[in-house]
């Protein structure tokens, strides 16, 4: 029987890097204690050796040249339809990644797991130009990132990092208040938010900015905001992504929760919450809410042209009458809307109404539907 070889991946990945080929430079997650996370919870972290990188990235170049054998060489149409037909009937999970990498063009590849940025300069470096050197097709290479990992990179050394081949880095910084960021034990403060992400940018990676609303509850939520806004103004990243909170039941916070010690944001307050941050942003970035957690996906663009534009489609769902704004988030929970236009699509609306009516009839709460489904999305 044929042995096919295989290599290592992570867990996670940012919804952006969907199509990418995903190489594990690091298991789980170095700080591990967020109380809104549990993606590494009880996972140990080590650090993967160049060797063992080295060895995955040509075990990617030997799976891509057996799907190349299946086009007979005859150009990138035939490449893709050979890639196809091995994501359709994989031999294992490697052979799928690779063939689904190929299939969007072999450009695009991200560094898992939760901090590869966490690697030594020299040895980042390294992975960097074999990889590039191995791969020559790939134009962008991303990663996630610490601020509190990579505020301990001198420029230097983040520029090195760029010129070897690092495209984008993906900073979670969830909240500019140092109150929120310590109750929630993020292990990073605003301070060292803004000079790593402004070492980021000077460095020439770009730089995604991963915001999280409700995360300071009722108690901290206008402060979380303004904080907030504050360090992102700070940084000026080239991204600032939305991520809103879902208090899932196995979030050390959501004890919290229960106990009465967190007061837990309703939707309509992330939106205001969102609406506070935004008018309060001075930036040239880009604002995008790409994640089911978010309630509201059109609330996106380009700042600062863009951001009437941003304010008017939150106000537009605040002035939906109650019973109109509970339909939108059944829909948006349930995953049949995609955004607001979706409330006055004929079929979905008809099917969204019946919905609330059966709930109603049935005499369950509608907000404990509504939250329970949000405890499936994943992260």
């Amino acid at each position: 029987m044929e042995e096919y070889p295989s290599f290592e991946m992570g867990p996670s990945r940012p919804p952006s890097e969907a199509h990418s080929l995903l190489l594990r430079l690091t298991r789980s997650c170095p700080w591990n204690r967020c109380e809104f996370c549990t993606t590494n919870k009880g996972k140990k972290f080590s650090i993967r050796t160049v060797e063992e990188i080295k060895k995955d990235i040509e075990t990617v170049k030997t799976i891509q040249e057996k799907i190349y054998v299946l086009s007979g060489g005859n150009g990138n149409e035939e490449n893709k339809r050979a890639a196809a037909r091995v994501h359709e009937n994989p031999p294992n999970e490697s052979f799928w990644m690779v063939s689904l990498w190929l299939f969007y063009g072999g450009k695009t590849v991200f560094l898992q797991d939760a901090n590869s940025i966490v690697l030594r300069t020299p040895d980042m470096v390294e992975v960097l130009k074999f990889l590039k050197q191995m791969l020559p097709t790939i134009d962008r290479i991303t990663s996630y990132g610490s601020s509190k990992v990579t505020a301990h990179k001198s420029l230097e050394e983040l520029k090195e990092i760029h010129a070897a081949g690092l495209s984008r880095l993906h900073i979670g910084i969830e909240s500019g208040c140092n109150e929120v960021l310590k109750y929630v034990r993020k292990g990073a403060t605003a301070e060292e938010h803004i000079r790593a992400g402004q070492n980021v940018v000077a460095s020439g990676i770009s730089l995604s900015e991963y915001v999280m609303p409700g995360l300071g509850g009722k108690k901290r939520s206008q402060k979380h905001a303004l904080e907030t806004a504050r360090v992102i103004n700070e940084i000026n990243p080239d991204f600032i992504r939305l991520r809103s909170l879902v208090l899932r039941e196995d979030l050390p916070l959501y004890e919290k929760y229960k106990s009465g010690e967190f007061e837990l944001l309703s939707d309509d307050e992330v939106v205001m919450e969102i609406a506070e941050f935004v008018k309060n942003l001075s930036v040239s970035s880009n604002l995008l809410s790409d994640h089911v957690e978010n309630l509201l996906p059109d609330v996106e663009g380009k700042l600062p042209e863009d951001k009437e534009k941003i304010l008017a489609v939150i106000n537009r769902y605040l002035s939906l009458p109650p019973e109109e704004r509970l339909i939108y988030r059944l829909g948006r929970r349930s995953g049949h809307y995609n955004g607001l236009s979706d409330l006055y699509h004929p079929t979905k609306r008809a099917s969204m109404e019946r919905l609330l009516q059966q709930i109603k009839g049935s005499g369950k709460d509608v907000e404990g539907i509504i939250f329970n489904l949000k405890q499936g999305y994943l992260v």
